[in-house]
């Protein structure tokens, strides 16, 4: 075994012995401050320095060059809280049958240690054609203020951009968008004893209708169909009064042949003049990257796959190219009993290294 591949084995030990750490420790969205302290150890025992705010930390290579463009490694050290089902200790890392289990070993610490360990590799390199940043951020589970995007004015010359989430370390090469709304369907309150042809609750059926119905006209090669979805219902508070408003929560999953502000307009302009819509936010858009971008050639050399992701990650912030790559699988995150095989961070930081090894 040659020089390279004993640092890369120790990289990976090393990343699996952070992980462990990372997930006995707490770090739900907006308290990661732990889990910050420890990716921080990870810079400071390889001497490499490293900036700091709120609970986001980036690190740029040693010979980090202006003139060049630069690689953003990202991917994020907060978690959902657990949800009830848990058979383990969430917080208690331990390794059966070759899976590491715990709150966040899947998402998503295993692609955060891997992407750590390929930035080390390539931190003390000489005549790159790219620079390299990695940030290791923050509430990115609860799209929170003080996560990504509240660094991304600090980093220099980003060209485009690897989010480290479950993958199978296949290529997402683009991702859908997330608009949010909030429905309100009006009508007339009144004792329920008496005749009411304006009754808010029977006003929303029609509602529901063209949510579940509505076809939207262009489709995505990659991402397919917006996707529309009626999430929560509520009206009413007592037996005997009609209330006056029904409302909804719609959750929209958007293609990259839309903008959100679109997607808004058009729900707007279709329903009646009795139903107000508020959107939560229009900045979760959709992301994607070229597939003939090198950085998706040269996963496809190495035998990727490529494919569109329906779900949200921190992509949506980001304004360059991006690409969605990581150890683990997305259909455990968020999952009781979580985990990730060893081997898919052994083999994440491998493949991670060699894609990156054919573009730079």
């Amino acid at each position: 075994m040659n020089d390279s591949a004993l640092h890369i084995q120790e990289l990976t030990r090393e990343a699996i012995d952070l992980l462990h750490q990372l997930i006995e420790t707490q770090s739900f969205s907006s308290e990661e401050e732990g889990t910050a302290l420890l990716i921080e150890n990870w810079f400071h025992q390889y001497n490499i320095p490293f900036e700091r705010e709120h609970n986001n930390i980036w690190a740029y290579n040693k010979n980090f060059d202006e003139t060049k463009p630069t690689i953003l490694l990202n991917s994020h050290h907060d978690t959902v809280k657990p949800n009830g089902n848990y058979t383990n200790d969430p917080f208690k890392a331990f390794v059966e049958d070759g899976k590491l289990y715990g709150l966040g070993s899947n998402d998503a610490g295993g692609c955060l240690v891997s992407l750590l360990a390929t930035f080390t590799y390539f931190y003390n390199k000489l005549n790159l054609n790219y620079n390299f940043v990695i940030a290791a951020t923050a509430e990115e589970e609860s799209s929170g203020p003080l996560g990504l995007k509240s660094i991304l004015k600090y980093l220099k010359n980003v060209e485009f951009a690897i989010v480290g989430e479950p993958t199978l370390m296949q290529l997402a090469i683009a991702e859908k968008g997330l608009l949010v709304l909030d429905v309100s369907v009006k009508g007339t309150a009144c004792h329920a004893a008496h005749p009411n042809d304006d009754n808010a609750i029977y006003n929303t059926l029609e509602v529901i209708e063209w949510f579940k119905n509505y076809k939207f006209e262009k489709s995505s090669e990659t991402l397919g169909d917006v996707k529309m979805t009626v999430t929560q219902i509520s009206a009413g508070n007592q037996h005997n009064v009609v209330p006056s408003h029904c409302n909804l929560v719609v959750d929209i999953r958007v293609n990259d042949k839309y903008k959100n502000k679109e997607v808004l307009e058009l729900v707007k302009g279709s329903l009646p003049e009795n139903v107000d819509v508020k959107p939560r936010s229009l900045h979760l858009g959709s992301s994607s990257i070229p597939k003939d971008h090198p950085i998706v050639t040269s996963g496809i050399s190495l035998r990727r796959t490529t494919y569109g992701s329906p779900t949200l990650s921190d992509q949506s912030v980001l304004s360059c190219p991006s690409l969605k790559l990581g150890p683990g699988d997305s259909t455990r995150s968020h999952s009781a009993d979580e985990f990730i095989y060893v081997e898919e961070i052994e083999e994440g930081v491998a493949l991670y290294i060699k894609i990156l090894e054919g573009i730079i």
